[in-house]
């Protein structure tokens, strides 16, 4: 299967409708009874920035991602996630993986989305980014948007907020990973380190770490964060290649150890290494991590441990996960979204 010239969003419109986006669908059919989250709404947002030349139908499904954004934020800063079709919030603020994702996607819609969505997205994120989550993957979501915000250069309270936020994750991530001892244990990345990283087992979303180190790197005094984050994406992109295609952690994580393949495969993971490794080169120009964005795009045109496609090329749908028989041929928010986003990256580092 060749990949698209141009990512289709046919699929991702079919799964929004005047309130939000559906997380899950029954084949390619939305399902309305489980309603939606602000961790699909965030992605899209960023999915809907990164159109180079977005048009009208476009910009109205962003328009509906920032606003189910920007509702979430309350005045403490925490995050809602969870939102029945009547509108009803069905779950308590916190500080989960919907807050970090939220600032993720403001951070973005402020910094690069069309002008209508900036104010807005500005102003939820320095309300969010007022707080501090104590979970990593959290964090490293945050870390992207705020990078995306001290990128702008603007001496505003937003940038204040997420010039603070950067330096606080930096920190953390420096702890988690740089002084870790040197005896082969978790973080170690010294010659006898059998188990980099910073966690006992890989679980999900795992390039967005070494991502979000990379951002952090861009703190002062936090250089060494970049050189590090490089290697410890490496890694990753090493054993989560296998015979010559990628083969990412199943759903139930992967530590020392396990052999690959692993089932069932998630496509966030694919779309987490395709972010990392497009930031990687960014940051550096190396080739190599043009072929990570390769293995990405290509394990949805099917160089996969089973040999399918997991992207409708008619419809830019993804399919939920790859199985050992095959893959899973629902085709929900966070699936469709992984195949955009990647083939997005791709798009834009001249691979399609």
């Amino acid at each position: 299967m060749l990949a698209p010239a141009e990512p289709l969003l046919d699929h991702l419109a079919r799964l929004t409708d005047a309130r939000g986006l559906f997380e899950h669908a029954l084949g390619d059919v939305p399902r309305p009874e489980h309603g939606y989250c602000v961790d699909d709404a965030a992605r899209a947002l960023v999915v809907v920035c990164r159109e180079p030349a977005p048009g009208p139908a476009v910009l109205r499904l962003g328009e509906q991602y920032l606003a189910l954004c920007v509702a979430a934020i309350v005045p403490d800063g925490r995050a809602r996630n969870r939102m029945d079709t009547a509108g009803r919030w069905t779950d308590q603020p916190a500080l989960g993986d919907w807050w970090g994702r939220a600032l993720w996607g403001l951070g973005t819609a402020a910094a690069h989305g069309p002008s209508q969505y900036r104010e807005r997205a500005l102003t939820a994120f320095a309300t969010g980014a007022g707080r501090r989550s104590p979970d990593l993957r959290a964090t490293a979501f945050s870390v992207l948007g705020a990078g995306a915000i001290v990128g702008r250069a603007s001496p505003d309270a937003a940038t204040a907020r997420a010039t603070a936020l950067l330096d606080d994750a930096a920190r953390t991530l420096h702890a988690l990973v740089l002084d870790a001892p040197g005896d082969g244990g978790p973080g170690d990345l010294g010659p006898g380190g059998a188990w980099p990283w910073p966690e006992p087992r890989l679980t999900y979303a795992n390039a967005t770490v070494p991502e979000a180190m990379l951002v952090a790197g861009s703190a002062p005094g936090h250089e060494a964060l970049i050189a590090r984050g490089t290697r410890l994406l490496a890694w990753l992109l090493e054993v989560q290649t296998h015979q010559g295609h990628l083969s990412v952690v199943p759903v139930g994580g992967r530590g020392p150890g396990d052999p690959p393949p692993g089932f069932d495969q998630q496509p966030i993971e694919v779309a987490a290494t395709a972010d990392a490794c497009a930031r990687a080169h960014d940051l550096t120009g190396e080739g190599r991590w043009l072929d990570g964005v390769a293995l990405a795009r290509d394990w949805f045109l099917g160089d996969n441990d089973v040999g399918v496609p997991m992207l409708d090329p008619r419809t830019g749908a993804g399919y939920d996960g790859l199985t050992p028989l095959g893959r899973n041929d629902n085709r929900g928010a966070e699936s469709t979204l992984a195949a955009i986003s990647t083939l997005q990256q791709a798009r834009r580092l001249g691979l399609t």
